[in-house]
């Protein structure tokens, strides 16, 4: 568990019980003890056990927690992710923080899954985007994981990312100005991934000729461009990486794979999950 998220569990358990459970401290026993389990009502693929024995440990370390499902699974409605023995109050308290950690988690995992059974057997590598959750960037990107994509890169600092923004502030003539600012990245971060984002067909040319450049975004192209450029890349620089992004929905992404590119990059992993729909249950 890194320090980033265990701050985020310690801020979610600081917003939800605050000075006090007052309803479990009212009606509910301090001696009173109950066991319980936490089903999922829908089939999902489990991410997030890690941060809820976090959440238990933090609320009440005598809780015993027992899971009887790790992460990356694919669970059915109706089966029990984790057994809980503990104190009836704190079990209560943890209830609502650890369904919304799993619930998120789980569902974005759910959702990388079915992206990545789509692509199946093109060769194609599903990766998510930096459209996270503020605070929740490690666990969304350990859920993509889970449900068996591959992290396109965690911040700024871990890889280079020449997109479209960065090409208009440079101005000029890009095919005279991009290689020396490309060569001074190289020397500058030697085993850094760089990636330069394409519009159009005349800058994948472009690209393809830049040693420097490892990977090619291609946004927004339609399926003929990405033929096109796949068969550019296969001619001119093979060793060259495509990436597709932009306008890709599940109802195209197989197509979109066709095309031979190698990667497809998807925010709606993460921002357009739904929730795993969970429940606790006290016996």
């Amino acid at each position: 568990m890194s320090p980033i998220s265990y701050d985020l569990i310690k801020m979610a358990i600081a917003e939800d019980i605050g000075t006090g459970d007052i309803t479990s401290l009212a009606f509910i026993p301090v001696t009173q003890r109950s066991r319980g389990r936490i089903i999922t009502r829908q089939p999902l693929v489990v991410s997030g056990i890690s941060t809820v024995l976090q959440v238990f440990q933090k609320i009440d370390p005598q809780i015993i927690v027992t899971p009887r499902t790790s992460e990356g699974e694919k669970r059915d409605a109706g089966e029990t992710l984790l057994d809980l023995e503990g104190s009836t109050r704190s079990l209560l308290s943890a209830e609502r923080i650890v369904l919304n950690f799993l619930g998120r988690l789980a569902g974005i995992a759910t959702t990388t899954r079915a992206h990545v059974d789509l692509v199946s057997g093109t060769g194609v590598t599903i990766l998510d985007t930096r459209k996270m959750t503020p605070g929740w960037r490690i666990l969304e990107k350990e859920a993509v994981r889970a449900g068996g994509g591959k992290n396109h890169r965690m911040g700024l600092y871990d890889a280079i990312l020449i997109k479209d923004n960065h090409l208009a502030a440079l101005g000029g003539d890009l095919a005279l100005n991009l290689p020396g600012y490309l060569k001074k990245a190289r020397w500058q971060y030697p085993h850094m991934n760089i990636e330069v984002e394409a519009d159009t067909l005349h800058q994948v040319e472009l690209f393809l000729s830049i040693p420097e450049i490892t990977t090619i975004l291609l946004d927004n192209m339609s399926l003929e461009m990405l033929r096109t450029a796949v068969a550019l890349r296969n001619q001119k620089a093979p060793a060259i990486r495509l990436e597709a992004s932009g306008g890709i929905t599940q109802k195209n992404l197989r197509a979109v794979a066709q095309t031979g590119v190698d990667e497809i990059s998807l925010g709606a992993l993460t921002h357009s999950a739904v929730w795993a729909d969970l429940s606790l249950e006290l016996f």
